[in-house]
């Protein structure tokens, strides 16, 4: 006998399928931490050196880095770049749907 297990399929955005408010902000955010993190572990730098640099204290990378991002705005996510030697570019575009919330996000590796 075979159990037949239901499921969702997601998405695309794991916020958003778990219900939480700011859904697409959240991704942009935790893409952009991802981001962070890449461009942290090519370059070695350990918690007090990325601090130094973005101007907070290494607890705060430390909290920043285990995805405990949201006392951080996109602001300090473009400031974070910028001081790690990427170009942030902000596109504005209509987007194609009623009720679909429109954020997307292009983090280009």
């Amino acid at each position: 006998m075979t159990a037949h297990i239901q499921h969702e399929l997601s998405s695309g955005n794991v916020f958003a399928d778990a219900g939480l408010p700011n859904a697409g902000e959240h991704l942009a955010k935790a893409k952009l931490v991802l981001k962070i993190d890449r461009l942290l572990r090519a370059r070695g730098l350990k918690q007090a050196e990325p601090a130094s640099l973005f101007g907070v204290t290494p607890p705060q990378v430390s909290k920043l880095l285990r995805g405990d991002f949201q006392t951080f705005t996109m602001e300090d996510f473009m400031r974070f770049l910028v001081a790690l030697g990427q170009d942030v570019e902000i596109a504005v575009r209509p987007h194609g749907g009623a009720g679909v919330e429109a954020a997307s996000l292009v983090v280009v590796d």
